[in-house]
Parts: structure tokens; sequence; C-alpha cells
């Protein structure tokens, strides 16, 4: 019987070209997601007074933990969506493979967006160096989320 993982791409993680220049384009890709979600945000607040006045200010407590989680579900739904990248990713032609090359589901995305974001904030950045020790150019998120991020 074929299963789902069968009819799934897959792509040669081994190949080093995949990974020629993947740092920069990593770090200019985030820089255009931070953008974005600054938008999505800046929208939402401007929203959040309606928002507010109309329920008395019983939703107020969920508009602050939208905002919370705005980055979150951002690169979650996009990295675990059918393009496997954030806009950012795409504009610099660089998707997130599973380490075994297939494409992540939604689990394995918000999986590998909690630990970035967790190791970012208690290392002050200095977690992302580790990027630079491997040849695959992999961060602490990507290694023990299973992901790989490569160029397209």
């Amino acid at each position: 019987m074929i299963s789902e993982q069968d009819l799934q791409p897959h792509l040669d993680v081994e190949n080093p070209n995949l990974y020629r220049g993947i740092i920069l384009r990593r770090i200019l890709a985030y820089l255009i997601d931070l953008t974005v979600i600054a938008v999505i945000v800046a929208i939402a607040w401007f929203a959040f007074p309606l928002i507010t006045a109309l329920t008395l200010g019983l939703l107020t407590p969920f508009l602050l933990l939208f905002t919370a989680l705005v980055p979150a579900i951002y690169h979650t739904l996009l990295i675990g969506g059918p393009a496997s990248a954030t806009f950012g990713m795409r504009f610099f032609g660089i998707q997130v493979w599973t380490s075994d090359g297939l494409k992540p589901g939604y689990a394995q995305a918000l999986i590998n967006t909690v630990v970035f974001y967790l190791s970012v904030a208690t290392t002050s950045w200095l977690i992302l160096i580790i990027a630079l020790l491997n040849s695959k150019n992999r961060c602490l998120h990507d290694l023990l989320a299973g992901t790989v991020v490569v160029r397209q």
C-alpha cells in the first residue's frame, strides 16, 4: 500500500549546493518576515480600540494574546503550508524541509518556530552562531525540530 509520505516530493538534503549562501538569505528573509509581522500587529492595534469598545473590554486579554502569538502563527502556518516557506523565505528563494527530505507539517513547523523564539529570547541571538559550525548551516531550532533550510 502507498503511504502519504511516498506521495510527497523528496529532496536530496545531502547536496551541498542547497546550502550555499543560506545564512545571509535566512537573515534577510527574517527581516522581511519581521516587517510583515509588524504590519499585521500594527493593523491589529488599530482595530483594538474599536473591538475593545464594542465588547466593553471583554476581549482585551484575547487581543493581547493574539498580538503575542502573531509571530508563531505566521511562521507555523507558512512553514507548515504547501510552500514550506514564509514570505521572506520565498522572496530569497529558500524553503524549510525535514532532515529526511520531506516537507514539514504544521506540528514540526510549530516546534521549529517555538524553539527558535525561545532560544533567541534566552540567548540574545547568540544561539544562531551554531549555524556557522556545521556544513548545512543549521541553527539549534533546526536541529531540534529535525529541519533544514535550503535554496529552492
